[in-house]
């Protein structure tokens, strides 16, 4: 399915008439006007290029960075942390692994629930709102938010995204590494963390939502056959190119859990043309590919498809199972360079509504991708999943399957906030912190933390 300029975290910078900064506040990176001047007792630490931090404990000789270090040209180098003796920030210290069918974070399990919020590092939203939007997902027992980390404009669309994270002249990419770009990503990071949650980011979209893999097709080759983006070489070089500027930024930041490869990847996208070669064997290809890449220059993220879970069963009457659309779920998952499993969960969407209540299919759907889970021993994740009818009912049902198969973690589709200028997108899935499914994932949440 489908502002600018750094946060204070959680704890909040001093209004900049102070001379000090709070602790856990920003004191310095890219383009920071603020003050330097850490309270007693805190010191300014580089996180990186763009973002220096008060923590307490920390030494005078570790690295510290003010704005003035800097230069333009730091604006795409990747993360760099620093050696420090501080105390642990409140939030994001250390990396999500996995071990076995499960994720951990430091020695313990680490429990992956939450929910999707594409919407959060893309309408342009101000600082208190993105703050509010990752409290409210807090707030409902989350540890992890799925989001998109792409947005391709071009000369007649650019106008219409006050965030965009590439735009194309011709068949020229540019990565946006500015205000509108980048740094906003950075400010989506700094603001996550301030509330304890990890992130997992999709780099590019099957669908035309916010450009996706069609835009690289028509821009680069000017075809509009959507498989031509996992075969293509220059294509494939151009993703890869978005993925060494963005992926590298981010290298050393523990709030991003992971990345995936692509939302929802099929053979054919929105244009619905391909050049009627694509295969499962192509997508599993090109994961292959794509997903070593990013292991290559970033060995400290966990690496995922971002599929909907389809199988591979030529002649199953049911259209999730039967294979047409490229993707092979067992398959994929076993890939060397996937570290865990996604699925999604749209029966109404697919034609599987056949029950009244949708509970009984969707049911044995995760349970299914549960025994792959075992099969494979390694995590999956229902990341995204939603009715519009009788959510309470279906939603209790489903999470009761999550808990009693087994399945590592669920993210809902989707989060929901009422922000300053009215509420955030809603596709008729969205939930709101006032509405009735709210308390629902707060007691799933719950459940699934002390599962084990």
């Amino acid at each position: 399915m489908l502002k600018v300029g750094f946060l204070a975290l959680a704890f909040a910078l001093s209004p900049l008439v102070q001379a000090q900064v709070a602790v856990w506040g920003q004191c310095g990176g890219i383009d920071y006007t603020g003050s330097t001047t850490c309270a007693a007792g805190s010191v300014c630490v580089e996180q990186n290029d763009y973002y220096s931090q008060c923590i307490p404990g920390a030494t005078a000789s570790t690295t510290i960075t003010s704005a003035s270090s800097h230069t333009a040209s730091s604006a795409s180098s990747s993360v760099v942390s620093s050696s420090t003796s501080a105390a642990p920030p409140p939030a994001s210290t250390g990396f999500v692994k996995t071990s076995g069918q499960k994720f951990v974070l430091n020695g313990e399990e680490f429990t992956v629930v939450g929910e999707n919020s594409y919407w959060v590092g893309l309408m342009g939203y101000g600082t208190a709102d993105i703050s509010k939007a990752f409290q409210d997902i807090a707030g409902a027992g989350s540890t992890t938010v799925r989001t998109w980390g792409f947005n391709e404009v071009t000369s007649s669309t650019q106008a219409n995204s006050p965030i965009y994270y590439q735009s194309w002249s011709g068949s020229t990419p540019t990565v946006n590494t500015g205000a509108s770009g980048l740094e906003n990503f950075d400010t989506i990071v700094s603001t996550a963390k301030a509330n304890g949650l990890r992130l997992i980011v999709a780099l590019t979209n099957n669908w035309s939502d916010y450009g996706g893999m069609d835009v690289y097709t028509q821009q680069i080759l000017g075809s509009a056959d959507h498989d031509l983006f996992y075969t293509n070489a220059q294509v494939i070089a151009a993703y890869k190119n978005y993925i060494k500027t963005f992926v590298g930024r981010y290298v050393n930041e523990p709030t991003i859990l992971g990345w995936e490869l692509a939302n929802e990847p099929r053979c054919a996208g929105s244009t619905g043309t391909t050049s009627g070669t694509c295969t499962t064997a192509t997508v599993t290809n090109w994961i292959s590919e794509i997903s070593a890449y990013i292991k290559s220059i970033d060995p400290n993220h966990l690496v995922a498809l971002g599929d909907e879970g389809f199988f591979n069963e030529p002649g199953n009457p049911s259209y999730p199972y039967q294979g047409g659309e490229g993707i092979d779920f067992n398959v994929n998952l076993n890939i060397s360079t996937i570290d865990f499993g996604t699925f999604h969960l749209y029966p109404d969407s697919w034609g599987q509504s056949s029950d009244p209540s949708d509970s009984v299919w969707g049911s044995q759907w995760i349970s299914d991708h549960a025994t792959s889970q075992k099969s494979a021993n390694k995590p999956v994740i229902m990341e995204e999943f939603g009715v519009t009818n009788n959510q309470t009912g279906v939603y209790t049902t489903w999470y009761s399957t999550v808990i009693s198969s087994g399945l590592t973690g669920d993210l809902i589709w989707q989060a929901g906030s009422e922000l300053s200028n009215g509420d955030t997108p809603n596709d008729g899935y969205a939930e709101y912190p006032d509405g009735p499914v709210y308390p629902i994932i707060q007691a799933h949440a719950a459940a699934l933390k002390a599962r084990g």
